[in-house]
């Protein structure tokens, strides 16, 4: 399969928003969003001045089955510029075909001077394998959040 990781379009909404919705009402995740969150995410992606989020699309012509968020920000710890992989997600009948894999060399190759971090539930195995063979290192820390309703 000879798939296209591209940045998404506002062409890609409405599949995004779908996958979106796929992802964030599994057990990977521990929130469910919200479909005023997804539209603020993928504007964000969108908008060419911010410098915080890209969205990218998993494809194969003009179907999409994939589609992963990145975040960038710095990290004081290792003292270079950090890439947080906020979502990635790739459509049921389309897992373990090597996607994953892919989308991770692209964005070892394009991001190459940076940090990459992601999170994961332990309970999503399929997910952790994949991390820990594209050399993922589990961290012993906890994260807390403090969320400004």
């Amino acid at each position: 399969m000879a798939i296209e990781i591209r940045l998404l379009s506002e062409n890609d909404r409405s599949a995004l928003l779908k996958m979106m919705r796929e992802f964030y009402s599994s057990p990977a995740v521990l929130s469910n969003g919200s479909g005023e969150i997804f539209q603020s995410d993928i504007d964000a992606c969108l908008d060419e001045n911010n410098p915080f989020l890209k969205g990218y699309v998993f494809a194969e012509k003009d179907d999409i089955f994939g589609y992963a968020m990145l975040a960038k920000s710095f990290s004081t710890e290792y003292g270079k510029p950090c890439v947080w992989i906020e979502d990635i997600y790739i459509c049921e009948p389309h897992r373990g075909k090597g996607i994953g894999a892919s989308f991770f060399q692209f964005v070892k190759e394009k991001y190459s001077n940076c940090l990459l971090k992601l999170e994961v539930e332990t309970e999503n195995t399929g997910a952790m394998h994949l991390y820990q063979k594209e050399e993922f290192q589990i961290l012993p820390y906890t994260e807390m959040i403090f969320h400004h309703e």
